[in-house]
């Protein structure tokens, strides 16, 4: 099964946060298992996390060029994972896809945040697991094992499953559009895009854990709806972007106001788009006896570009 996003993407750590990013060399049981631990349980609520094994850490990095796993190793290193998590309680089971980068052979590990935390595995797998279970967590960019306060803090969280991984109990699978599912995973450059053009539908949306569910009660989640519904509004009233123009006065006598409604992605992409051609202006000073003239302008686009981006994926309802 394939993950919903790329290779590249995680190497250059520009859109998933290095926090959500281990590197591992060689196949390690116990601190991958730790590692897994850690993700599913998602203290912080970012998403999960990714393993990506055959690739050597070099300060929080990836170190290039990669190692790689031996041809081999890849089933070998597949079965003892799966039978390792077996030792993760409640039951979870991360997505493992083996891929080709650089002519080497790599492992991804992906580990959503789970629904059933917290989890716990062996502090060791020592033959006897002689020193009971405990559990991980990530802080920052390292597994550590939870201490007493934050067990509170992940007891607290069990019965707090994250606003965009709730199951809508209004929407049905037909309210998931695969245009805007196709069309997402073509522009992230996932291997998923082109498996998508054969799956089946709902094959398609369990692969990218946008719906939850018993066989029988299938439903989207929430952030399915958000990203692949032509009007998620009809959902979640008022999830819409306005940006209000107030520099003709706080009287609001020249007020102008543009509301951006759609899926969340075209939300933001076309606030970002007004933003850039109506707001972000460049000022050009020419310097005497120079012949490059000075340039700037009265907003940096990258820190609106991050503002906005953040305001919006990192809400907290």
């Amino acid at each position: 099964m394939a993950i919903p996003t790329n290779i590249e993407t995680l190497l250059k750590g520009n859109i998933v946060e290095s926090a959500r990013l281990e590197f591992k060399k060689n196949w390690n049981p116990e601190p991958i298992l730790h590692s897994i631990c850690a993700f599913a349980n998602d203290i912080d609520n970012w998403g999960g996390g990714y393993i990506l094994i055959g690739i050597e850490e070099n300060n929080g990095k990836p170190k290039l060029p990669i190692t790689g796993l031996k041809v081999e190793e890849i089933d070998k290193i597949q079965k003892e994972l799966l039978n390792k998590c077996k030792l993760i309680q409640p039951e979870y089971v991360p997505i493992v896809e083996p891929i080709v980068y650089q002519n080497k052979h790599i492992l991804i590990v992906w580990c959503p945040g789970g629904s059933t935390r917290p989890y716990k595995c062996p502090t060791t797998l020592d033959k006897d697991l002689s020193k009971g279970y405990s559990y991980y967590i990530r802080k920052m960019s390292s597994t550590i094992k939870a201490t007493a306060e934050l067990e509170k803090e992940l007891y607290s969280l069990s019965n707090q499953v994250p606003f965009d991984d709730r199951i809508n109990h209004k929407a049905q699978i037909e309210d998931l559009k695969l245009p805007l599912i196709q069309n997402y995973l073509y522009e992230i450059k996932s291997k998923l895009y082109e498996e998508s053009k054969n799956m089946d539908f709902v094959e398609l949306c369990q692969s990218m854990r946008i719906i939850e569910g018993t066989p029988e009660y299938l439903k989207p989640i929430n952030v399915g709806l958000l990203f692949f519904n032509d009007m998620p509004q009809d959902f979640f009233p008022y999830s819409q972007i306005e940006i209000v123009d107030l520099r003709g006065g706080l009287e609001g006598d020249n007020m102008t106001e543009n509301i951006y409604k759609g899926p969340l992605d075209y939300m933001i992409k076309s606030a970002l788009r007004f933003l850039q051609n109506y707001l972000i202006e460049e000022r050009i000073i020419k310097v005497p006896y120079q012949a490059e003239a000075i340039r700037y302008f009265n907003y940096p686009y990258p820190a609106i570009e991050e503002a906005l981006v953040n305001a919006m994926y990192h809400r907290r309802i």
